[in-house]
């Protein structure tokens, strides 16, 4: 029989490893009586989760989210990933460098010895490509701002100054007023893809050159983007360069992971931002297991939307992989 302890945490786990539990799978699960489940998820409500129950027949729960962040608990693989994102966000994002050494160093403390050895020997450092020209970086509170409004279907204003590089122009150009679409990466750069009220057309914006206004405006209606495809459109947009539609194999996948954090580690793909969580990324390749094993890379649950090629391409490895992996 498992400890009180024990149980609270394999059912904190069971939790967070799925949205919803009827009450007699947990039971069943966790080898208690149903009495016994109703018991701890009050202890693991006292601690801070937000557990909701729902109701009906069998009863059921779901753990939410709440007003304060309660303990967190990760396995092994989860607690070295989030190391990783804490070091490249440190390296990549400007504004959380502080934020993220903090939360790095506080996972760390309370890694078990076996853990902390690993990450530690783990250093995330940024490199810049030489004769690359630097890339802009661009604050969170600047993406997450674009972000609500893209998924609030929000007109937004917002300063767009010329580029450096431009030719000057006579006095102070107007606000930009646009429906915003799509937050995307391209090459390393942060782009909203909208469509421009004034101009009755589709633009790009360069994000780090964005100085947004408040407030927002009324809601909109999402028009079709030419096409139907962001990543066709994101890349047409770039005369000359390397794009995933110009490869032979060209795939798009839902990856569990942050837009920021894709994007890191993509060139020549279009990430798009679905969530804080969740994005979308199309991506080229020579051939179909090539761009199957470069997916894998990202190290999270992927969902592909397309083509069945890719699919098959999935299959193909997983089968060769668990020979590989045969004594």
């Amino acid at each position: 029989m498992p400890t009180a302890s024990s149980r609270l945490l394999a059912l904190l786990s069971l939790l967070q490893a799925r949205r919803d539990w009827p009450g007699a799978v947990l039971a069943e699960r966790l080898g208690v009586s149903p009495r016994t489940v109703r018991r701890d998820v009050d202890r693991l409500r006292e601690l801070g989760y937000p557990v909701a129950s729902a109701k009906g027949p069998d009863g059921g729960y779901r753990l939410g989210a709440g007003s304060a962040l309660p303990p967190l608990l990760f396995d092994d693989e989860q607690a070295v990933a989030l190391t990783v994102a804490l070091q490249t966000a440190a390296t990549s994002v400007t504004g959380i460098e502080e934020a993220a050494a903090r939360a790095l160093t506080t996972v760390r403390q309370v890694m078990p010895a076996r853990l902390r050895h690993r990450v530690d020997a783990l250093r995330v450092v940024a490199v810049q490509r030489a004769g690359a020209a630097t890339k802009p970086r661009v604050e969170p509170a600047l993406l997450m701002a674009l972000s609500a409004a893209v998924h609030a279907r929000e007109e937004l204003r917002f300063d767009y100054p010329p580029a450096p590089t431009a030719a000057p122009a006579d006095g102070v150009p107007p606000p930009r007023r646009t429906q915003p679409h799509h937050l995307v990466t391209w090459g390393g750069r942060w782009y909203l893809v909208a469509w421009d009220l004034d101009r009755a057309d589709w633009r790009t914006f360069r994000v780090d050159r964005i100085r947004p206004r408040t407030p927002t405006g009324p809601r909109f209606t999402p028009r079709e983007l030419p096409g139907g495809d962001v990543a066709a459109y994101v890349a047409g947009r770039f005369t000359g360069a390397t794009g995933p539609g110009d490869w032979p194999c060209r795939g798009e996948v839902i990856l569990d992971l942050p837009a920021r954090t894709v994007s890191a580690w993509t060139r020549d793909g279009v990430v798009e931002e679905l969530g804080p969580d969740r994005c979308r990324l199309v991506l080229g390749a020579w051939s179909w297991p090539g761009l199957a094993a470069v997916l894998g890379r990202y190290d999270a649950d992927i969902e592909v939307v397309g083509p069945p090629e890719l699919r098959e391409a999935f299959a193909h490895l997983a089968r060769r992989y668990t020979a590989a992996a045969q004594p």
